[in-house]
């Protein structure tokens, strides 16, 4: 029996077909949705994949800053989008047929690596991006160990001689025994594996308080932050950033007030008025964008905006300590105090 050999019974390979098939369409499928079924990689189309990545960016962990570079800068944010849907289309279909299977595995485990750490805390009722994140580092570390087995173009490589596998280094990219000594070997597994535990159990605690203290959800309901309020003239301008809630629609903003000291209305803008802002109104930052709805003003999960409101009535304004008030349509309200 050659090195690149196995029964078939303990064909390691064979034994995970199913995972093998399963992860790959899954990832394939996310090339698929963009490219075919629908055209998800036009900025100008609703649906575009970047405003998904921009919804990652307010809880990402650790990879915060390249997101926000990205989501910055639309042109380097559409290359590399395209980037990575051809990526995980290779990578799907080339783990789908087994075709040079362990090196394939490297990708699967950074795809979903990627997805663990930049949306890992988004799902409103299953946890949904942590847990496809956290399978996906788990199986990629499987197909490594194993590689394909009977039904791969490995094994028929392999099978046939092809030049390519009978090189010593082919077993570390594509199928075969690895050349690990058996008394090493279970402790490649279990340090693997533990390390793989580890990282899901220390972001289930990061994103979730999956292990003590309170149990939370970044994606059940809308929070929008509040910063660098500042009146000068007539203006009012502040910035808002909407850093959890569901990713699917946004946060329905129906009220901006401010507030005097004793808590007196100075200025409002109602639905109407929301509705009624135009861009000159709001200065987007990222690729998400702030804008004026039908009946208010919308704020998608990670989009950053400069509203700037002017009215007659903020240059008349003393000076004093005043209160930023923003209302969303679920009843929840914001505030920022700024002085004049």
């Amino acid at each position: 029996m050659n090195n690149n050999s196995v029964s078939v019974k303990n064909d390691a390979g064979l034994l995970v077909l199913a995972i093998r098939l399963v992860i790959g369409w899954t990832y394939f499928s996310a090339f698929w949705r963009r490219t075919i079924l629908a055209d998800k990689l036009d900025p100008e189309i609703a649906g575009y994949i970047g405003e998904k990545f921009n919804h990652f960016l307010p809880n990402a962990l650790g990879i915060k800053p390249i997101i926000q570079y990205l989501v910055e800068n639309p042109d380097v944010l559409w290359v590399s989008m395209v980037m990575f849907t051809i990526i995980e289309g290779i990578v799907g279909l080339a783990i789908i047929f087994g075709f040079f299977t362990r090196i394939m595995s490297v990708g699967v485990f950074g795809l979903a690596m990627g997805i663990l750490l930049g949306s890992g805390w988004i799902g409103t009722t299953c946890l949904d991006e942590w847990q496809i994140g956290v399978l996906g580092i788990a199986t990629g570390f499987v197909l490594f160990l194993t590689g394909s087995g009977t039904y791969s173009l490995d094994n028929y490589m392999m099978k046939n001689k092809v030049a390519i596998t009978q090189k010593k280094w082919f077993t570390w990219i594509g199928s075969g025994m690895l050349p690990i000594s058996e008394k090493l070997f279970p402790k490649v597994v279990l340090v693997g594996s533990l390390l793989m535990l580890g990282m899901t159990l220390m972001t289930n605690q990061v994103f979730h308080g999956g292990l003590w203290g309170t149990l939370h959800n970044k994606s059940v309901k809308p929070i929008i932050e509040i910063t660098a309020g500042k009146i000068e003239q007539e203006t009012l301008s502040f910035d808002v950033f909407r850093t959890e809630g569901v990713d699917v629609y946004g946060s329905w903003v129906i009220a901006i007030e401010l507030l005097d000291e004793t808590n007196n209305k100075v200025i409002e803008y109602t639905q109407t008025d929301l509705a009624a802002l135009t861009k000159t109104n709001i200065d987007n930052y990222y690729v998400a964008k702030v804008k004026a709805g039908k009946h208010s003003l919308v704020v998608p999960l990670g989009a950053k905006a400069r509203l700037n409101l002017k009215q007659q009535a903020i240059a008349n304004l003393p000076k004093g300590s005043y209160t930023i008030k923003i209302t969303d349509i679920s009843g929840v309200a914001w505030t920022h105090k700024i002085v004049n």
